[in-house]
């Protein structure tokens, strides 16, 4: 029987895509068996913005074998609870769209249900008052949750961290499993004749680099993906519609808070993450909107600290490669598609991508069917992220900007109206299709969007009126006091995961 097996797999591209990938397939795969290369050339810079994370990063690294605490000291990062929105609904008001879940299920119905019927009760009643995520953010408290009973089994965390270090620490693991890199510039990519797929690249100075499956983390440009294979893009600024951002990091105003801020502006919205050595800042427009330097003027005079740097001007498109993976190359990172960072899911999408490759991995026969359901996996996942970020701009009040009113008033995909007609009514809401974000995702973006019930689950009126209030008091209470016993999220990274101090 003829040997199909992959024996050389070419990565184009480091940043935390390449890299990534590297980490993983060197991790996975039989170092005698299989020869991994990483193509990158230094002259051409990453885009390193993407700062903040969801806490799927977590099972990354554990099925890495990284300890977290080494990671979280040498990227220079922070722990994160939940992401806050400002001004979203309308100028002054805030919301926090939190990690973990709100309050506890009860005899099969949902938390939610049993709340929004205490809020009937009590209107001043808030949902994040049942979130320890939340309460332990605002208080500026962190602890990994050592397991055990509620509410610490439903705490749960990612991190904030310096995008270029863990490049660097991801390609300091790589390397030790024997992936090589190469530097250099590729001038051409050879396609064979007979069928179209990639054969080698050709490399500025003449060397050729041949390989049996190649992964396009070359970014925006998408070196192999469409400039070799001509992968069309599938295009959906219609519904988000900002394509541009400027970046620049600030000195740090003190200690950092365990959660990402995203505050809506007029032509867009700006980006804090605390790291410990700095924050980093950004605002993503709408070139309708606000031109460069307008964007740049109101980046700089809404930061907490000095800049550290010149602001960097990102130019981008929103949406997907029609086939993420073509022929023997697969698309990771900006290559395979961009969707704003709102609710920080660039990094867990070159996860997903990596994850769903290592259980459709390849032999040199590249079976059809095997590569249309990888691009069918991964277009509903990129589809999905795409309808929660639709949302927090359809659900708005604000009317200061044409972005706004457009936004407020677009024609939304039928899965985003249809969760947004079902919670309307009695506070349903479901999870599709392994879809990332999960009901309190939902709940909590819908909730502080402005979207109330008109009624709940008549089930939880099995409960007495008196019963519920109790019940949902001690929950409450229990929440508080636990985020209180936690330190706070400095002392817990100067005793266990404190970055080296940096120097020139």
């Amino acid at each position: 029987m003829t040997d199909q097996r992959i024996r050389n797999i070419v990565i184009v591209g480091g940043g935390t895509a390449g890299w990534m990938a590297a980490a993983a397939l060197s991790r996975f795969l039989d170092p005698e068996g299989v020869a991994i290369r990483l193509v990158e050339s230094e002259e051409i810079g990453t885009v390193g913005v993407g700062e903040a994370t969801i806490p799927p990063i977590r099972s990354f690294l554990g099925m890495l074998r990284i300890d977290e605490h080494d990671f979280v000291a040498r990227t220079q990062a922070t722990f994160k609870l939940g992401i806050e929105f400002i001004d979203w609904l309308r100028p002054g008001a805030r919301y926090m769209h939190p990690f973990g879940v709100y309050g506890a299920d009860m005899e099969g119905v949902p938390f939610h249900q049993y709340f929004l019927r205490l809020h009937g009760i009590d209107p001043r009643s808030d949902i994040e008052d049942w979130s320890l995520s939340t309460v332990a953010a605002r208080t500026g408290r962190f602890a990994p949750p050592p397991g055990g009973q509620f509410p610490l089994n439903h705490l749960a965390y990612a991190y904030h961290f310096d995008a270029g270090l863990v490049a660097k620490y991801l390609r300091d693991y790589a390397e030790r499993l024997g992936v090589t890199r190469t530097e250099g510039r590729i001038v051409d990519v050879e396609l064979r004749p007979e069928d179209g797929f990639i054969e080698r690249l050709v490399l500025q100075g003449g060397e050729r680099i041949a390989g049996d499956f190649f992964i396009d983390c070359s970014g925006f440009s998408a070196l192999l993906t469409e400039k070799a294979l001509g992968v069309k893009f599938v295009d959906w600024s219609q519904w988000l519609p900002c394509d541009r951002a400027v970046a620049v990091p600030s000195a740090a105003s003190g200690p950092p808070h365990p959660y990402t801020q995203a505050t809506a502006r007029a032509a867009g919205w700006q980006w804090r993450i605390p790291l410990q050595h700095r924050t980093g800042n950004g605002y993503v427009f709408s070139s309708q909107a606000a031109d460069v330097a307008q964007a740049t003027e109101t980046l700089l005079a809404n930061l907490d600290g000095e800049p550290l740097a010149e602001p960097r001007v990102l130019d981008f498109r929103v949406g997907r490669r029609k086939t993420i993976w073509n022929r023997n190359c697969l698309a990771l990172g900006l290559a395979a598609g961009f969707l704003e960072p709102l609710e920080s899911t660039a990094i867990h999408l070159v996860q997903t991508g990596i994850s769903r490759l290592l259980g459709l991995f390849p032999d040199t026969g590249f079976d059809p069917v095997e590569i249309d359901e990888y691009n069918r996996q991964m277009a509903t996942a990129y589809e999905q992220v795409r309808d929660f970020l639709i949302l927090h701009y359809r659900l708005t009040e604000r009317d200061d900007s044409g972005l706004w009113r457009y936004c407020a008033n677009m024609p939304v995909p039928d899965a985003v109206q249809r969760k947004i007609d079902l919670f309307a009514g009695k506070g349903r809401c479901f999870r599709y299709d392994d879809e990332l974000f999960s009901v309190t995702s939902w709940i909590a973006v819908l909730l502080g969007q402005g979207v109330w019930p008109e009624g709940y689950d008549e089930i939880v009126n099995t409960m007495s009126e008196a019963q519920l209030v109790e019940v949902l008091d001690g929950m409450k209470a229990t929440i508080a006091q636990t985020a209180a016993s936690m330190p706070a999220q400095q002392a817990f990274i100067d005793r266990k995961c404190k970055a080296p101090a940096i120097t020139d």
